[in-house]
């Protein structure tokens, strides 16, 4: 999937700038975005995904560009997948309903092409039994593994993951790192938002460092843990390697 940035800036007033001027082209199949909290990951990756719009520059996801009106924007969003920190399920439906309702609303399934496409992917994700629970009676990672069945549901050409496991406990961080690996296996593109680092080393391609608003460093993630190029990225990645990462 070609992402390209052009000039891409985005900020709220003179004293509030979330992101500066950061060019960036290439091919990503599976995309890690790294840094300190407050460097601008998050508000990058909800650019690329149509929820924001930056305050100037270029963006283009798979060679189509970022519309500004919303009735395009909404076209746009169509074709990715979004899986947020806390997941975003609607908490009055059911696991089933939340995967069935936006692909009936939004893509256009009938009720039985929904109910279907929901069951597989249900039961794929280890849910097989939990389809009539409403949120509330599932563990956080099951919840996770439900947004994330429902974000990959419409055979999106990208998948967008904010932090999706920073709520967690680490088992059930487990859990939806292996949905996200079985994922990429499959031929899935996606970027994530993450402070996993031994997940973003051993399963994502390519890494991209953000502090500051800026983007520092970007390459393939075995050489830019191995070998930063920026005190900045060395600093960051000495605070947490030891105890995330396995050698």
């Amino acid at each position: 999937m070609k992402i390209e940035f052009q000039g891409l800036t985005k900020q709220y007033d003179q004293e509030h700038v979330v992101l500066k001027p950061m060019d960036f082209s290439d091919d990503i199949h599976t995309l890690a975005i790294i840094g300190p909290s407050g460097g601008g990951k998050s508000t990058l990756l909800r650019i690329l995904g149509g929820l924001l719009l930056p305050t100037s520059g270029q963006v283009s996801v798979g060679g189509e560009e970022l519309p500004t009106d919303e009735r395009a924007l909404q076209k746009y969003r169509q074709g990715l997948g979004f899986v947020f920190q806390q997941g975003g399920l609607f908490r009055h439906l059911s696991a089933m309903e939340n995967i069935t309702l936006p692909l009936e609303q939004v893509h256009g399934y009938t009720k039985q092409e929904a109910a279907r496409r929901a069951e597989e992917l249900l039961e794929r994700f280890g849910l097989g039994a939990d389809g009539r629970k409403k949120p509330s009676e599932l563990s956080g990672g099951q919840q996770q593994r439900v947004a994330i069945a429902r974000a990959v549901a419409a055979r999106p050409r990208l998948l967008l993951l904010d932090e999706p496991t920073s709520a967690l406990d680490p088992e059930y961080t487990n859990e939806v790192l292996d949905v996200i690996h079985e994922l990429k296996n499959e031929g899935m593109d996606f970027v994530i938002v993450t402070h996993e680092m031994g997940f973003a080393r051993h399963a994502c391609e390519k890494v991209a460092f953000l502090c500051e608003g800026s983007l520092l460093e970007y390459g393939d993630s075995a050489s830019l843990f191995v070998h930063p190029k920026t005190r900045q990225l060395e600093r960051f990645l000495s605070r947490l390697l030891e105890w995330n990462v396995s050698e």
